[in-house]
C-alpha cells in the first residue's frame, strides 16, 4: 500500500476513530449478538444474522483504518515548499469560466471533506493543482467538462 501523507489532525482523528470503534462499537455489537443468541434457535434468527454481519463489517472497517494508519506519515507544514501546491496547501483559486474565487485545502483521501473545502489530493482537482505555482493556470478535466483555475495564492 502507498504511503498516506496526513496532517497531525488527520492522524489523530484516524487514531481516535479506531479507538471508538474498538471500545464502543464492538461492545454494542457484542451485546446485540448476545441478546439475539438468547432468543433461541440461531438457524432462524434474523437478528443474530444481522448482528453477526454488522460485526464482520465493523471488523473490516477497523482493519482498513488500522492499515491506513500504519501507512500514514504525518507531514509537518513547516517542511512544505509553499511556492507550489502540495498536500496540506491552502490554495486560493479563480474559476476562469465563472470568474469566481474559491479556496481549497489539499488533503489526504482520508481527510477530504467538501463541506470544509478540503479536497483529496487524489481527486481530479487535487491532482490537477499539484505542483502548480502562483499565477499558473490549471486546466482540469472533471465529469462536467474542463475547468480552468488560476492559482491566486498558496499558503499553509
Amino acid at each position: 500500500m502507498a504511503v498516506n501523507y496526513v496532517s497531525q489532525e488527520g492522524f489523530d482523528a484516524l487514531r481516535d476513530e479506531i479507538a471508538h470503534l474498538e471500545k464502543v462499537e464492538r461492545k454494542k455489537i457484542s451485546g446485540q449478538i448476545a441478546e439475539a443468541r438468547d432468543k433461541g434457535d440461531l438457524s432462524e434468527n434474523a437478528e443474530y444474522d444481522a448482528a453477526k454481519e454488522a460485526q464482520g463489517l465493523l471488523e473490516l472497517r477497523i482493519s482498513k483504518l488500522k492499515n491506513t494508519l500504519a501507512n500514514s506519515r504525518v507531514i509537518d507544514p513547516k517542511d512544505l515548499d509553499i511556492s507550489k501546491v502540495n498536500i496540506l496547501s491552502k490554495v486560493r483559486l479563480l474559476n476562469k469560466k465563472f470568474n469566481k474565487e474559491v479556496t481549497y485545502t489539499i488533503v489526504a483521501e482520508s481527510e477530504a471533506n467538501l463541506k470544509e473545502l478540503k479536497i483529496s489530493v487524489e481527486s481530479p482537482i487535487g491532482k490537477g493543482l499539484m505542483g502548480k505555482k502562483i499565477g499558473e493556470i490549471a486546466e482540469i478535466t472533471v465529469p462536467a467538462g474542463n475547468i480552468q483555475f488560476e492559482i491566486l495564492d498558496i499558503s499553509i
